[in-house]
């Protein structure tokens, strides 16, 4: 079968650079021949090695959706038997409905996220003029809706929708660590590596750890989205916490590894999430971890992998005491339990075998998979 994969293929894409990337190479075989297709923007050409082996071919865009008249015209050429999309709400998403209706291509979208509440209402007022035009009729005329959880399943049936769904979730590239014990260092430190974005409850975080005692630094890495993060460090000078607070960029490659090999425990306060591939990464590197329901990794609070926080000031400060006043052992053991999780149920073998049965399905009819509910 030849699929073409529509997504945006940089850094800039967050969370989807990692879990569309990998996914893809996963299901790459003689079966799925993977056609990648994505726009060009300032990282495009620097981020394409990462890639490799699959080729992605990228194209031009303008205006505030990424209208694409060459994308239309790569589609027309592609031979796709099935299109899947990544994302929504963009112009990629029209241009799939309309190569969808012109000649019955089966077509796959994954909302990443892109349809839970809090995502919905924010910037609201152009998701709903996108959902008028296109967004709302390439849900409904789709072949399947992949959600990576309950919680986003629910979602998608909250709207109306009566698309069949898969519900596969996202996951990660463990690594070899062999046989190792952090360090119990006098001062530890806490990760927070993602999206600078309101959503991500940062500010939040802030105002908690201007409450919360102990030895510990707080580490925020990712790169900023929309100018958020000045305000972010006037506001940790504000609460006077800037000796316990350090932003340090964008992480990438090598340079992550060796970040989330030094930390101690991670953190993603978070009010919206699709399934955050940093939280699986996180796990993947032995972190425990300090998260929120809208994470939507439930399986984390029932193997005890992690702590529960809302995002609110109050509450992320009552589970970070709790967290730091943990012994180091108990938090080794929270960081095995997380590692342990995702070998048995995130890594990107299993998960690309129920994606290639999803495939199958929109394509053949027949017993639908165990993932999909109708």
């Amino acid at each position: 079968m030849n699929v073409t994969v529509l997504s945006t293929s940089s850094r800039k894409a967050g969370g989807l650079f990692y879990s569309v990337r990998w996914l893809s190479k996963a299901l790459a075989s003689p079966d799925c021949q993977l056609k990648l297709l994505s726009p060009i923007d300032e990282y495009s050409e620097e981020d394409l090695g990462v890639w490799e082996p699959l080729s992605v071919e990228l194209y031009p865009t303008f205006g505030p959706i990424n209208t694409s008249f060459k994308l239309r015209k790569r589609l027309a050429e592609s031979g796709a038997d099935l299109i899947h999309l990544h994302g929504i709400w963009m112009d990629n998403q029209w241009a799939a409905l309309q190569h969808q209706k012109k000649n019955g291509t089966a077509v796959v979208v994954s909302p990443r996220g892109m349809l839970d509440p809090w995502a919905l209402k924010n910037a609201a007022w152009k998701k709903n003029l996108a959902g008028k035009l296109f967004a709302r009729e390439a849900l409904e005329k789709a072949s399947c809706i992949h959600s990576l959880c309950k919680s986003e399943t629910e979602s998608i049936r909250a709207l109306g929708l009566k698309t069949p769904v898969a519900q596969i979730p996202n996951g990660v590239e463990v690594p070899e660590l062999g046989e190792r014990k952090k360090e119990d260092r006098a001062q530890k430190e806490i990760l927070f590596l993602g999206r600078i974005h309101p959503k991500k409850g940062l500010k939040e975080l802030l105002h908690a750890w201007s409450n919360v005692s102990g030895n510990w630094k707080l580490l925020i890495a990712g790169w900023d989205d929309g100018g958020h993060e000045d305000g972010l460090k006037t506001l940790a000078q504000e609460l006077k916490i800037s000796d316990s607070v350090e932003f340090i960029g964008s992480q990438y490659g090598e340079e992550k590894q060796q970040l989330l090999q030094r930390v101690d425990a991670f953190i993603l306060p978070s009010f919206s999430e699709g399934l955050p591939m940093s939280v699986l990464e996180a796990w993947s590197y032995e972190l425990p971890v300090v998260m929120t329901d809208f994470c939507n990794i439930p399986e984390g609070f029932e193997a005890d992998a992690a702590v529960r926080v809302e995002p609110e000031a109050e509450s992320i400060a009552k589970g970070l005491e709790q967290f730091t006043a943990m012994p180091y052992d108990e938090l080794i053991a929270m960081g095995l339990r997380g590692r342990k999780l995702v070998e048995q149920k995130f890594t990107w073998s299993k998960i690309a075998e129920e994606m290639a049965q999803v495939y199958a399905w929109c394509l053949n009819g027949g017993t639908p998979p165990d993932c999909m509910e109708l």
